[in-house]
């Protein structure tokens, strides 16, 4: 069973509270394997911050149901035991989830249909960078020129990386007012080392309303981003004050 690798790290937001809101889960899985085994659907609340179990089903011959209510549009994530499977978006609607050994994916929802469009994608343009490092050594195990054959395919692997970051803020800014944007967002901010303002962000940041940028873990990134923009401008000076200072020691 293939576990879900785009979100290691999910990050969970609330937004638009309504009344009324149901979900219906209908899911099937074609791995023999989990068969009797329990799901736990999980997801962040207001007030809690650690991961709660929402609902929960048993896998019956292949297929499992599950119903709730929401206030609102919510990312979760489907748990087996202890291990997240997949996440999912919590809407109203019918959700059909299917589990296989080659992927996990929820349809049949807008936010859902959304989500796994980016999973799928995002995963396609990581398996093409995956492939140009195994050809890379194939074609220089066969003798062929290591600078040359690096040459050409950096180049190509600049221009995966430059469809993806376009990809990324395009799906972003079009659904800046949904959890799917910002949950999108916060997983790429949670790629960085540590909190900082890349060209990317700024520029997805640049053109996201007020609501976007105010949500509670967006508005703490970009706070602690701009902290640590500050501290690296003032060692930089510091350092340029240093070599000056040196400079002069020479005369």
């Amino acid at each position: 069973m293939k576990i879900f690798r785009t979100y290691d790290l999910l990050f969970i937001l609330l937004v638009f509270t309504s009344c009324g809101k149901k979900y219906n889960i209908d899911g099937v899985s074609s791995v023999d394997l989990i068969d009797g085994r329990m799901l736990y659907l999980k997801a962040y609340t207001n007030g809690d911050s650690d991961w709660v179990n929402i609902d929960s089903s048993e896998i019956v011959h292949g297929k499992f149901i599950m119903k709730g209510k929401v206030d609102s549009d919510m990312m979760a994530s489907l748990y087996m035991d202890d291990e997240c499977i997949m996440p999912l978006v919590l809407e109203d609607g019918h959700i059909h989830i299917n589990i296989s050994q080659q992927e996990n994916v929820a349809t049949g929802t807008p936010l859902n249909d959304t989500l796994y469009t980016f999973v799928k994608r995002k995963n396609s343009l990581t398996d093409m960078l995956d492939d140009l490092q195994h050809k890379e050594a194939r074609l220089v195990l066969n003798g062929g020129d290591y600078d040359e054959i690096h040459r050409v395919l950096s180049m190509r692997a600049d221009s995966i990386v430059k469809a993806t970051n376009d990809y990324v803020k395009q799906v972003i800014t079009h659904n800046y007012n949904n959890v799917v944007g910002q949950n999108i967002f916060l997983m790429l901010c949670n790629s960085m080392p540590y909190p900082i303002i890349t060209p990317i962000i700024s520029d997805i940041i640049k053109g996201a309303p007020e609501s976007f940028k105010k949500q509670q873990l967006i508005n703490e990134f970009l706070t602690k981003a701009k902290e640590n923009r500050q501290i690296i401008a003032e060692r930089q000076r510091m350092e340029q004050n240093i070599q000056i200072k040196k400079s002069g020691y020479n005369y």
